[in-house]
């Protein structure tokens, strides 16, 4: 539509900017944000046009004006995320200077909130809006990206199968909102007990799992008892009238091995019910 050399969809973070889809000629998967055309763009709320960049005093001794691939025109627009916060940009850029007129904007604003209308599918299809961790379509997404590049690395993996008991009782006991309370605080313990890098989601009404990226299962031990010990004091500094007990079943894969979700889930999931009955 717009005849430049780039197209990008790029998410940002306090750091650098991350491409994840790229149109044209090849970009590179991340740079400094503070190198960033994009990391400018989601400061306002409107599209960004530089038609010049050796002309601009934000950009003209910028690297990627300088040198390759000398980015002289850019444009974007920024990608908000369901809950409103700006989480990228749609950009556009090439090497040549250009002009961008009120229509081409408006055009690229449209194909923005297509993007933005995209991700936010995406997100229904692939979280749980209990806990808000992911389900088990996400789960299976993000684990096996996460076993493959394992895989490359030959670092190994370990997936944790967790069975939460007595939701049963609770609700029956409580109320189905005091259950759904119960598995909201566990989601929670979840996220604060394993890294940001670690795959966490809610796979069925009461089974969660964690896939631990560059952990072999022997290191999984000291992990599993300091969750369990931030388990037991949640729930006795939050006075609940039940305890949150789980059994869990781990699988693991180390180098050469058989990097694939479904089989180390079916072992994990399989010694987690074992434990349980």
């Amino acid at each position: 539509m717009f005849a430049t050399k780039f197209a990008l969809i790029s998410f940002i973070d306090k750091n650098r900017q991350w491409v994840k889809s790229c149109s044209g000629d090849k970009w590179e998967k991340s740079i400094p944000r503070d190198l960033s055309f994009c990391g400018h763009t989601i400061l306002d709320d409107d599209a960004m046009v530089v038609c010049n960049a050796e002309k601009d005093p934000r950009f003209f001794d910028n690297p990627y004006v300088t040198g390759a691939p000398t980015i002289k025109f850019y444009a974007g627009y920024p990608i908000r995320h369901a809950n409103g916060s700006v989480m990228g940009t749609l950009s556009l850029m090439d090497s040549e200077p250009r002009s961008f007129d009120d229509g081409d904007i408006a055009a690229l604003k449209d194909i923005a909130d297509l993007v933005e209308r995209e991700l936010t599918a995406m997100q229904f299809t692939t979280q749980d809006h209990l806990t808000g961790l992911l389900n088990e379509q996400g789960f299976w997404v993000l684990s096996q990206n996460s076993l493959n590049m394992c895989e490359r690395l030959n670092a190994p993996a370990t997936l944790a199968y967790f069975d939460v008991r007595g939701l049963k009782s609770i609700n029956q006991l409580y109320g189905l909102k005091e259950g759904d309370n119960a598995l909201a605080f566990f989601a929670e313990l979840l996220r604060f007990g394993f890294r940001e890098s670690d795959v966490i989601a809610r796979l069925d009404c009461d089974r969660f799992a964690v896939l631990l990226n560059n952990t072999p299962i022997s290191n999984t031990q000291e992990i599993l008892k300091r969750f369990k010990e931030r388990v037991e004091r949640y729930s006795s500094e939050k006075r609940l009238p039940y305890m949150l007990d789980y059994c869990v079943g781990l699988s693991g894969v180390e180098e050469e091995g058989d990097y694939d979700y479904h089989a180390l889930l079916d072992v994990a999931k399989s010694l987690a019910l074992q434990t349980k009955s």
